[in-house]
């Protein structure tokens, strides 16, 4: 019998890509509305009068960049992941990327106050998986819970031959 769309698979990927879902959602609407609002204001906005002033092309282009910088804000907090691999785990959180090996990382944070995941490293730094958020709820914890599984799967001594 088939599946229905939208059902968890059977045998879930351990090497899945971790992304957030509503943050991702959110800012991925935000960007979309935010770039409609400043065009709109920009277009909207009344003309350049020689007796009472207005707003001149120069004041709509930089109504226009500041929305898309805001647009570009929101698109890479969207783009924010983890990727697994059995090497390894790559973080691209807001304004970083880093690429660690799993023997490097010693433990998975995921309580307190913290809105996201960070990982303990084994030279005593912590760094945040902005991938994994509590926003999400139990989805959230799932994922948690199976970034910490691949962490004590790669950190058990490997067999030597």
């Amino acid at each position: 019998m088939p599946r229905a769309s939208g059902a968890a698979p059977a045998t879930p990927d351990p090497y899945a890509v971790f992304r957030p879902r509503r943050g991702r959602r959110v800012a991925l609407t935000m960007a979309v509305l935010s770039m409609l609002i400043f065009v709109s204001g920009a277009i909207s906005l009344p003309r350049v009068d020689p007796l009472f002033g207005g707003w001149g092309v120069p004041d709509r282009l930089l109504l226009v960049g500041c929305g898309a910088a805001v647009s570009a804000l929101l698109w890479r907090y969207a783009t924010i992941r983890a990727v697994p691999s059995t090497q390894g785990l790559v973080i691209r959180n807001l304004l970083t990327t880093r690429t660690l090996e799993w023997a490097q990382i010693v433990g998975v944070l995921f309580g307190g106050g913290a809105p996201w995941v960070s990982v303990d490293l084994a030279d005593t730094d912590t760094v945040a998986v902005m991938a994994i958020q509590k926003a999400d709820g139990a989805f959230g914890q799932a994922e948690a819970a199976r970034l910490s599984a691949l962490v004590q799967v790669h950190s058990r001594p490997r067999p030597t031959s």
